[in-house]
């Protein structure tokens, strides 16, 4: 019988006495270490590593998204369009991810509801600040956070900064394209509201791609990311359902009947209502 395989015979370095191991660069004894049920439940791991994991891979969405805002600003769309790309594939894990919470039945999670108090998916900043980072803005929204200063300070911050998709309209003035100035010259804390002057830009960008390519290219960027987006929400609030049905949310609001509210929500209106008139 041959011998046990031993990595360090290729090289393999076994001995991190004083290096920086795996574990070391990752900390993953602080990351591991951050699951503390409050119950003796078996489901309530799952559900905390299912709400932790999601908010890692939002943490990458923000870092992203203000990438792809910075190149659009500087007209750098190669960048933009890689960038944006990641974002889509962030949004198709948090998407899977909604697979794994659903083996979770109602009477798993009744056995620790109780433990979550007031807190709610509703209440996290990253989630907000991402809503308020493409568009979605309203800052009646920041007063959950009032007890954490310094995260309300955030998400005003952002308020004063044009999002990602009235960067991506003023890329389009900038290209030449017939923008209406007072669109332009919005209040950027404002929620994006539809524009036909807008739409029209954008129609005229479909309708010939060839001579407005990087605005037809970004435009199918930024409609990609909603569609996944979209489908984000719709997992969500069918989750919710299939778990609790229509009661209550543990954070107050109205659980399934307010995500259905958020499914009415358009980031990027414009680009999917210019599809009726072209």
């Amino acid at each position: 019988m041959s011998d046990p395989y031993d990595p360090a015979n290729e090289g393999a370095r076994m001995d991190f006495d004083g290096r920086m191991s795996y574990g070391d660069y990752l900390q993953l004894d602080r990351v591991l270490g951050a699951q503390k049920p409050l119950s003796d439940a078996h489901d309530e791991m799952l559900f905390i590593i299912q709400h932790q994991t999601s908010e890692l891979w939002m943490r990458l969405a923000i870092h992203e998204i203000g990438a792809a805002r910075a190149a659009i600003g500087g007209d750098d769309f190669a960048q933009a369009f890689k960038t944006l790309a990641r974002v889509s594939r962030i949004f198709e894990q948090l998407n899977s991810a909604w697979d794994v919470l659903r083996t979770m039945t109602p009477a798993d999670y009744t056995t620790f509801r109780a433990a979550l108090g007031q807190s709610s998916g509703f209440q996290s900043w990253q989630y907000r600040l991402i809503e308020f980072m493409v568009g979605n803005r309203n800052p009646a929204m920041i007063r959950p956070h009032a007890h954490h200063p310094e995260i309300a300070a955030l998400l005003e911050t952002e308020l004063t900064r044009p999002s990602l998709y009235a960067a991506a309209v003023a890329a389009l003035a900038r290209g030449g394209l017939a923008v209406p100035q007072a669109v332009l010259a919005r209040d950027p804390a404002a929620s994006w509201q539809e524009d036909e002057g807008v739409q029209a830009a954008w129609a005229q960008v479909y309708r010939d791609p060839r001579a407005h390519w990087p605005y037809y290219d970004l435009a199918e960027k930024l409609v990609d990311f909603e569609d996944y987006f979209r489908r984000w929400r719709f997992n969500h609030v069918t989750t919710v359902e299939r778990v609790i049905g229509m009661k209550r949310g543990t954070g107050g609001t109205g659980g399934a009947s307010y995500l259905r509210r958020m499914l009415e929500v358009e980031l990027f209106p414009e680009l999917w209502h210019l599809r009726t008139v072209l």
